[in-house]
This record gives C-alpha cells, sequence and structure tokens, in this order.
C-alpha cells in the first residue's frame, strides 16, 4: 500500500520535471557526459570506463551513477550509487552525491535502463542535462534520443551513440 502511494507520487514528481525542463542547450558540443546505469542490467560499472577514451573527454568530464533496487549488506566503497530507501515520499532524493550528479549540467546524459522504472525515471528527469538518451520501453517524454539496442551489449552501443553524436554535430 505504502509503495503504490509512493510510486504514484514519483509520477508526479517526474510530470512536475518535465513540464519545468530547460532545452535552451539542447544543441551543445559534448564536452561532459553522464551515465545513469541500473546495476541489475550492468552489474559491472567498469564496462562504462572507455567512453571517456572513445569520445575524447578527459575522465574527469565521464561520471557514471547507479542505482541498486535494494541495498547490499556488504559494506560498498562506490560512493556513486543510490537506491530505493533513498527517495522520500514525495518524489525528494536524500543522497546528497545523487543530488550533486543530478544537477550537474552534462551535456549529455544517458539514461541506461530499459522499460518503466520510476526511480530511474525521476533521476533523468530532475536531471540538469542538456541531451538524454535512453532505451525503448520506458517513458519516451524524458529522452531526446531513444536507441533501441540492446542494453547489455556496452560496447556496440558505446558505437552506435557515437555514431548519432556526430550526426547530431555533438562530436567532432
Amino acid at each position: 500500500m505504502f509503495e503504490k502511494i509512493k510510486r504514484r507520487s514519483l509520477k508526479k514528481k517526474i510530470d512536475q520535471n518535465l513540464t519545468n525542463r530547460d532545452t535552451t542547450g539542447i544543441n551543445s558540443r559534448l564536452t561532459t557526459l553522464g551515465i545513469l546505469v541500473d546495476e541489475a542490467l550492468i552489474p559491472d560499472l567498469d564496462a562504462f570506463d572507455g567512453f571517456a577514451l572513445d569520445y575524447k573527454l578527459q575522465p574527469k568530464d565521464v561520471k557514471v551513477f547507479s542505482f541498486q533496487e535494494v541495498k547490499k549488506k556488504l559494506p560498498s566503497m562506490r560512493q556513486n550509487q543510490i537506491n530505493n530507501k533513498d527517495f522520500g515520499w514525495k518524489g525528494e532524493i536524500n543522497n546528497q552525491n545523487a543530488v550533486e550528479f543530478l544537477e550537474k549540467p552534462f551535456d549529455v546524459l544517458v539514461g541506461y535502463y530499459k522499460g518503466k522504472h520510476e526511480f530511474m525515471d525521476l533521476m533523468v528527469s530532475r536531471s540538469k542535462a542538456a541531451f538524454k538518451v535512453g532505451f525503448p520501453g520506458g517513458d519516451e517524454r524524458l529522452f531526446d534520443l531513444i536507441m533501441a539496442l540492446n542494453p547489455k551489449d556496452v560496447d556496440n552501443f558505446k558505437e552506435e551513440l557515437k555514431k548519432y553524436l556526430q550526426v547530431l554535430n555533438k562530436l567532432s
């Protein structure tokens, strides 16, 4: 019952964030890249290490943040991680690292998850990123580019995204 109410309030917050989205920088060139990953889909975040090199960016300009449905009992050294307990009843995010990640004005944000996912959708909608990329099956209003690829194949995604970013004149 309480979980249903929480998810309904998340959907309202997503709608509110979408109406307030600033799209003025949507055509900016790629200098910073944010990747928001569902760990249920890709548990090994090392797969995203090559993005900086392939896109000719500095490693400091590529940030990866992950979502884990339930926090594991084992201690983790990973700071760029959030779980469902970090979301409040009214759609607020109670994780300072996540808030800092979402406030950073990335040129491109990749929502690396598939299907409907209220927690990840809220994070994408709240992000200050200029251009947002995602996968089909979820809320299409969140993304400027939806790539119909197998999300488990990170290398293929990296190559295809690079092609699209070149066509959109975001890469040199």
